[in-house]
């Protein structure tokens, strides 16, 4: 890695401030009228290299979360781990950062007691593994670059001249489509387990090649995955499988052994059930194919359709066994979520909209429903017919019943404002106030006396 970084005019790259957010391009603007460092970072910057359009667009700058917070009335400073502003608009929300350096021996710290009526902001952190907890020693602009995980992720767009900073070797790693870490790749790992997980999506999202030391060091330390808080491992699989890339992830993910330690169970069901590696594959080719064309793919729709068959496989058990066929699924979506909660922390709200597309799939696939009008009702009727479609490209015996439905929706369209107005549902019948006889007048006592 050279030390000196590599400077790339205007007229020597593609970026174009047109392709960037309105809301990033006035913070920078902000930041540097008064005086401070502003550059773009990062991934955006990779992909606005590549011609891509950013996901999202992270700003890097030597002014510290507390001016930032001063600078921006709309920020909120965020993280334990890395401190940083949150600037939010009406349609996005943009990540200000303070450029970082590396920890020397002076920095570190042990792991302090919690007092929680004490609580404070350590500036460096690691836990006896090597893991990083906290970190915020604030640096230089080359500083901040190579303590980053890969050198194509080590680029910036600096606004006071429109020129692009290499601080690695991104710009070659880009042109020869590689992931290469900085610095020691075990290293790497062992701070931030999460980047192995980020390597492997970097490479099926932009089709690159993980460069052979740092995929070594991705087999050896795959099970310290394990390390990672349940909430941050949900919000990467989110990133992993929401995206449109999620077949050839859990290709790598599986050869990888990362797989293995992200969703044990279902790694283990894998390695007993002939043939499940290439269901699971066609099921997220499904899903890849929606997200590609534009459809919401939430969570619970993505759980269900890797874990729905199991599930409903070990709820027809418990059925056979003498449990109630209801009871019996509410008792495997409970299982699966307590297996899958030692890695991942799945919110209630979306365990609770898993087992409700299971639990509709059993009305849906009844031929001829009862009342389909209010099936068609209920507010997760659009993500089960979307589970049924998956699973269908792998059982030919569902066909039958989505071409049923999809039939139905187009010749009796449910209105989504009053799903429950269909003829199908009785109508209670109003109960007559009976009148009470002259006698019973007669008979009560004058309260007026």
């Amino acid at each position: 890695m050279e030390s000196r970084p590599k400077i790339i005019p205007k007229k020597g790259h593609r970026i174009s401030r047109k392709q960037m957010s309105p809301n990033a391009l006035r913070i920078l603007y902000r930041l540097h009228s008064r005086g401070f460092i502003a550059y773009l970072v990062g991934g955006c910057v990779r992909d606005l290299m590549l011609g891509r359009t950013p996901k999202d667009f992270d700003i890097g700058t030597n002014a510290t979360p507390g001016q930032i917070k001063r600078l921006f009335h709309n920020s909120r400073l965020v993280g334990r781990r890395f401190r940083l502003a949150h600037i939010r608009f009406q349609d996005e929300i943009v990540e200000v950062s303070t450029f970082r350096r590396a920890a020397d021996s002076s920095d570190i710290e042990e792991i302090p007691e919690i007092d929680e009526g004490k609580r404070r902001h350590v500036r460096h952190l690691k836990d006896e593994h090597g893991m990083v907890l906290a970190d915020n020693i604030f640096g230089t602009p080359e500083e901040d670059a190579i303590r980053r995980d890969f050198t194509i992720n080590a680029l910036a767009y600096n606004i006071a001249d429109s020129s692009v900073v290499d601080f690695s070797t991104g710009l070659a790693d880009l042109k020869e489509r590689l992931i290469r870490s900085i610095g020691d790749p075990e290293v790497r790992f062992t701070e931030d387990p999460v980047r192995m997980l980020r390597a492997v999506r970097f490479a099926a999202s932009h089709n690159f090649e993980i460069e052979e030391e740092a995929w070594q060091a991705i087999l050896k330390l795959a099970s310290t995955i394990a390390r990672v808080s349940p909430s941050r491992v949900y919000e990467e699989i989110q990133k992993l499988f929401l995206l449109g890339f999620a077949e050839p992830t859990f290709f790598l993910l599986e050869k990888s052994g990362l797989l293995a330690s992200l969703l044990p169970g279902l790694s283990e069901r894998m390695r007993t059930e002939p043939g499940l590696f290439q269901t699971f594959e066609t099921h997220l080719r499904s899903i890849d194919g929606l997200a590609r064309s534009g459809a919401p793919i939430s969570p619970a729709l993505f759980f269900t359709a890797l874990h729905g068959e199991s599930i409903e496989r070990e709820a027809l058990k418990r059925h056979q066994d003498g449990m109630p066929r209801r009871q019996a699924l509410d008792a495997s979506c409970a299982a699966f979520l307590e297996e899958i909660a030692k890695t991942a922390h799945i919110p209630g709200r979306v365990a609770t909209r898993l087992c409700a597309i299971l639990t509709l799939k059993s009305s849906i696939c009844k031929m001829p429903p009862r009342r389909p009008n209010t099936i068609a009702g209920r507010p997760e009727f659009p993500e089960t017919l979307v589970y049924l479609s998956v699973v269908a490209e792998s059982h030919t015996e569902y066909h039958s019943i989505l071409q049923w439905w999809e039939t139905f929706i187009v010749e009796s369209p449910v209105s989504e404002e009053t799903p429950e107005t269909s003829d199908d549902i009785p109508r209670k019948k109003r109960r007559r106030k009976r009148r009470r006889s002259n006698r019973a007048k007669q008979d009560q006592p004058d309260t007026q006396s």
